[in-house]
Parts: C-alpha cells; structure tokens; sequence
C-alpha cells in the first residue's frame, strides 16, 4: 500500500480493489467474533471461515466468549489460527468486540457475528480494498435465512453459499437497498448509516483511534461507532463480492416498533445528525450539534460575557461554547488579588466555570469529534440569532467541508465539517493546508456576511392620526342647554 488518494465526500470511484483471485495479499487480518452462547451456530460461521480464500498465515479468528453458560468451545472445524478469548470485565457486544481487537494482532480488524456464514471470498473481497488506501471500512452484505438442518461440514465443502441456503426465500437486508439507491454509497450523505455491524473490516489503527465501540450503548452501538467513524474522515465502501447469510430474522423483525424504540434515546443523545430524534426545545444532549470557538485571550469580560450570550441565545441552541484562552497560567495556589496580573482571566474561569454549556481549553482539539459542526469567529463579533442555523443550511445543501463569511473588516469567521477536518487531518503531510485539501475533498466556500448577520429592521414612519374635531355647538343650542339644567329640579 503506497497512496492516500483525497478522495471527494464518499466517492471512492478514483481507486479500484484488485481481482478476487488474482493478486497476493500482505496484510493480516484478525476476525473478531463476539459470542453469548449459540454454539451451533458458531460452529458453522467458524466452518465457513475455515473455507476462505484469504491466506491462512495471514488470518487469525478470535472467538469472544462474552460469558455464556456453558461456556463456548471451539469445534474441531474451525480456522487454523483461532483463538478463544473469554471477557473477563464488563459485558455486551461493544465490550466483547473491544476486548478481541485489544488482542488482536491483525493489522485489518473483521467484524463478524456468531450466526453468520459468509460465502469463501467473503474477508479476501473486504481485505482487498484495505490494500489500495488505509482510510476505508468495508461492508459486506447479508440476507436472512431460516437456519436449515445443515453440518459444518457441508458448509465448509460448499462452492456457493446457495449450495446450502435457499437464497431465493431469502429476507434481503435494507441497508442492501440503500446501497443500491446511492450507486453502492457513493451518492450517499449519510453512508455511515449502513454500517451496521454484522460485517465490516477497518484498519486496527483507525478501530483504535476512535476509541473503539461504546459499551455504554447498549442499543445501535455499531451505528453510532460508524458515526465516530465518518466524523473521523473515513470512506465507507460496500463490497457486493462479500456476500455472507444471517442465520435466523434479527429483532426488529419481529417488533420492529419497540425495536426501534429502544435504539432511539441512544442514538439521540450521540448522534446530533438525527435531527428528528432532537425536536424538544431546550433539552440539552450527550453530544452538542455545534461547537463555539471563541478566543477570549486578552479579552475584556464584557466582551466575552456578551459573546457567551449570544452564543447560547441563538435560534439554534444544540451548542456548546468553547472559550479558548491560557487558563493554564492560573495559579490559585495564593490568594487572588486585585492587582493579579491574570485578573481579567481569572474573572472569566469563576464567571463561567459552572456552566456545563462553556468549556474552558488552553488549545482547541484538531476536530471536534464527535460533535459534526464547529464555528470559529471573532469574539468581538456576537453571533445573531440566526446565524448558526443559516451558516449550517448553507453547508448541508452540497455537503461542503467549510463555510467562510468574510467579513467587512477583513476577518473572516468559519463553520467547519468535522468529518470533513477529519478527513483532511488523515490526508496532511508535514505543512499541508488543511482548507486546500478540504477544498478538494469536500469543498470550502466563501459567502458575504448579509445572511448571517442581517441587518436589524429599520422602524417604518410614524403616522401621528389628525385631532378629530369636536363639534360645535350654536349659540341658540346653548342657550337652552343652560336653561334646561337651571329649571331642573335638585
């Protein structure tokens, strides 16, 4: 492997996999497969991988024992180099995939579950791709199949997975349709959202970079390690070769309501690209929407408690405020004086230090990850209302990786893509540009600043209504009025 293409959104079209069959492998693979029980079913995905087209010296299968009673065995037909690791803390299938990657040697890790059969070209067609670039996550597919009374055996002697299944009765996967609708992900804006988990292969580094799988999501955790995983800056490529069957219906077939239920409070607090899962206003959620950059470096504090306001008073109020300043020279180890040199800091950390809303950082973070937006202004220039949620329609019309508002001053303030500043922070050599090469991957545009920060309406004139005039009363009337009320008895 010797490029790193800058390949544009997910459109991995510029590079081409080799021929299955007709190139040499270099990279190993480690197979994780996270088990509770189901030996039956273990022993045919084992046999089914026993069967690959992918090197043996280059393959090693870890079993994850995630504490079934009784506890799983390998069966004698099994890959030469197969491992069972049992978990020995926590549990679930983030943790269980978590600890076979941690003893992983492989360079590639392969996420497979325990009751699936994957056709013999399955982890060489996902391998292949790991090959030509190393920021990529293969997909393979997978259809539904009642499991019939079938051996190890036979799967392993089997040519074609519809040797042994009857694959005209069986439940294609959604995610296949979606990959067929976005011409195999590469129209996709969201492609992330097919990942989702049964079968997918990834550089180690890259597993590791994110933190791996959440243990804490006990519900869609695959989909939201995908989601850290685009806001990494990878490309995810389906691969049709891997074809593979998934040995019974999953959960959601069968209460595809309460299924989708479940899923929905986890995604929500961590994947702010679900809009339609945040609709209550005012609530504030495990991952921000937008990260506010503001350098408040000698900067006076009613500038920044101006600033701070308005960030958090806009329309769009799924933010965090980040403050960026020297924070580390604090010393509090005396007492804080009138004459303290860091004064206006130190004013600052005790104004803000309670807010859960406003961090206080020395340095930003290369990425914002996971939160997928970040803003970058001038301190002195308040955000209008609107201008988050306007900056943000602008963008998510052609998915461009940042927006610049020049100005009038000369200064500019930014609202970055963190998937798109992931992807460059993967491609930068010693020096790089990162805007040139988002630019390249994505797209940076520059628009005037008008539709972010209108100008506020001018009062229209004010029409003062003429008096109305009272009538008059002739002479003669009175008269006789004055009369009338003289007579009038008391």
């Amino acid at each position: 492997m010797n490029a790193r293409p800058a390949l544009r959104q997910n459109d991995y079209s510029p590079i081409a996999a080799p021929q299955l069959g007709a190139w040499s492998p270099a990279l190993s693979v480690s197979v994780v497969i996270p088990a509770h029980g189901g030996q039956d079913k273990l022993g045919l995905t084992l046999a089914a991988l026993a069967a690959q087209t992918y090197p043996d010296h280059l393959m090693e299968v870890l079993v994850v024992d995630d504490g079934s009673a009784p506890p799983l065995r390998l069966p004698e037909l099994r890959p030469v180099n197969t491992r069972l690791v049992r978990v020995r803390d926590g549990w679930g299938i983030s943790n269980a995939v978590n600890t076979g990657a941690k003893a992983a040697d492989g360079e590639i890790i392969q996420r497979l579950d325990s009751d699936m059969v994957a056709c013999r070209e399955h982890i060489e067609a996902l391998a292949r791709w790991h090959h030509v670039t190393d920021y990529l996550v293969t997909i393979g597919m997978k259809k539904f199949v009642d499991a019939p009374p079938v051996s190890p055996r036979q799967i392993f002697e089997a040519r074609h997975l519809s040797e042994v299944f009857d694959l005209a009765e069986a439940v294609s996967s959604s995610t296949e349709a979606t990959i067929a609708k976005t011409d195999g992900l590469r129209k996709s804006r969201n492609p992330y959202h097919v990942c989702t988990g049964p079968t997918f292969a990834l550089p180690r580094e890259v597993f590791h970079a994110v933190g791996g799988l959440d243990p804490t999501v006990a519900r869609g955790e695959d989909t939201e390690f995908s989601y850290r995983l685009a806001m990494h800056g990878v490309v995810f490529v389906p691969d049709l070769d891997a074809q593979a069957v998934h040995l019974g219906l999953p959960a959601q077939h069968r209460d595809r309501e309460r299924a989708v239920r479940a899923v929905e409070p986890y995604l929500a607090h961590r994947i702010p690209l679900r809009r339609d899962l945040r609709k209550e206003r005012g609530r504030r959620w495990l991952v921000p929407y937008v990260e506010i950059v503001l350098d408040v470096t000698d900067t006076s504090e009613s500038v920044v408690r101006q600033a701070v306001s308005a960030a958090l008073d806009g329309k769009l109020q799924d933010v965090v405020v980040t403050l960026v300043g020297p924070w580390s020279r604090l010393d509090d180890s005396r007492r804080f004086a009138l004459s303290d040199p860091c004064f206006e800091l130190r004013l600052l950390r005790d104004l803000f230090a309670h807010d859960e809303r406003i961090r206080l950082i020395d340095e930003a973070a290369p990425t914002p990850a996971p939160t997928p937006f970040r803003y970058r202004g001038p301190v002195d220039v308040p955000l209008h209302k609107a201008t988050l949620e306007r900056m943000i329609e602008s963008v998510q019309k052609d998915l461009a990786g940042v927006l610049v508002v020049d100005l009038p001053d000369g200064r500019t303030a930014r609202l970055e893509r963190t998937s798109a500043l992931g992807r460059a922070t993967l491609l930068a050599g010693p020096g790089a540009d990162l805007d040139d090469l988002i630019d390249t991957t994505h797209g940076v545009r520059h628009e005037p600043p008008d539709r972010f920060w209108p100008a506020p309406a001018q009062p229209g004139p004010v029409t003062i209504p003429a008096p109305v005039p009272l009538p008059v009363e002739s002479p003669e009337k009175t008269l006789l009025r004055r009369l009338k009320s003289a007579l009038r008895p008391n």
